[in-house]
């Protein structure tokens, strides 16, 4: 009996790696535009797919940033500058993309770009602070999306929208994990209205990596202007403790995040080239063994557990 068990649990695990593995063909055929391409994940996978033999787009917020990216890659690749938060600049770059791609469709859309600044207390915040993060990680993914759905449809291609571990457990206050849910709600809708049309919608979830938005320097310095212009009032609630504690919790965050950016854009990449993607990617150790069971337990467990950290 046990025999038995252990063969198809072993059969089962084989044919899983076998079906996942499968990649598509024609590659060289395919367009896929990558927001958020000045850095991080958006710029690493633009030169991983570029080297695969895709025909990369590649959206920078800069000149700059798509001047060097443009230099340190093939002739394939082609650049444009886009503001996701600017419906113009959305509206343009849809109708670049169409031109580029002409009848072909197009095969892959990768909604990367993203801020995480402010992040804080939420009592810290106003109203303009949340807007800041909701119109780059949400509301600007949406736009884009929208725009390019028809190119998507005529090709039966892929969207790919990076959330985070921070969509499935709120590890602090801000718009940054309330976008981040954002992008979960409208993905999953998403994948339920496009299946008829061959349109595969998958998410990215990465867990913490070095990348700008991690950056404790840079977060230290907005904490501590939000800080200086807080009300005394809100000062005295909160304490200097409460304030120290989240410089440390910071610097400590930073410390684990991990350098190793080609678990994201790896996943990032089978999402657009495998012929059976997965749904939801989890990206990195820590979201993989911890945040994401984190994320199954009690909610007052979660709540204990967090209060630790």
């Amino acid at each position: 009996m046990w025999l038995w068990l252990f063969a198809l649990v072993g059969f089962y695990f084989l044919f899983r790696w076998y079906w996942y593995r499968q990649t598509l063909q024609n590659l060289t055929d395919k367009y896929v535009f990558i927001t958020g391409c000045d850095s991080g994940f958006g710029n690493l996978l633009a030169h991983q797919l570029d080297r695969r033999g895709l025909r990369v787009l590649a959206a920078c917020l800069t000149q700059q940033g798509a001047e060097q990216l443009k230099e340190a890659t093939s002739q394939r690749l082609q650049t444009i500058i886009l503001d996701v938060t600017n419906s113009e600049s959305v509206t343009a770059a849809a109708n670049w993309v169409k031109q580029q791609v002409e009848n072909r469709g197009l095969w892959g859309l990768v909604n990367n770009a993203g801020i995480a600044d402010p992040s804080c207390p939420n009592e810290w915040l106003t109203k303009d602070d949340f807007v800041k993060i909701l119109n780059v990680n949400l509301v600007g993914l949406i736009d884009v999306t929208l725009s390019l759905l028809p190119l998507i449809r005529k090709a039966k291609g892929r969207i790919v929208n990076v959330a985070s571990i921070c969509g499935r457990l709120t590890l602090f206050g801000g718009g940054y994990c309330i976008s981040k849910y954002g992008v979960e709600a409208f993905s999953d809708s998403l994948r339920r209205e496009l299946c008829s049309f061959g349109v595969k919608v998958c998410i990215i979830e990465p867990g913490f990596f070095k990348t700008f938005i991690t950056d404790s320097k840079y977060m230290e310095k907005s904490i501590e202007q939000i800080w200086n212009h807080l009300p005394a009032e809100t000062k005295e609630a909160y304490r200097q403790g409460i304030y120290d504690k989240i410089f440390i919790t910071l610097r400590n965050m930073e410390k684990i995040c991990s350098s190793k950016l080609t678990l994201v854009t790896d996943c990032m990449e089978h999402a657009l080239t495998a012929v059976h993607p997965h749904t939801r990617y989890s990206a990195g150790w820590d979201s993989k063994l911890f945040y994401l069971p984190l994320s199954y337990l009690p909610t007052a467990l979660v709540d204990f557990l967090l209060r630790l950290k």
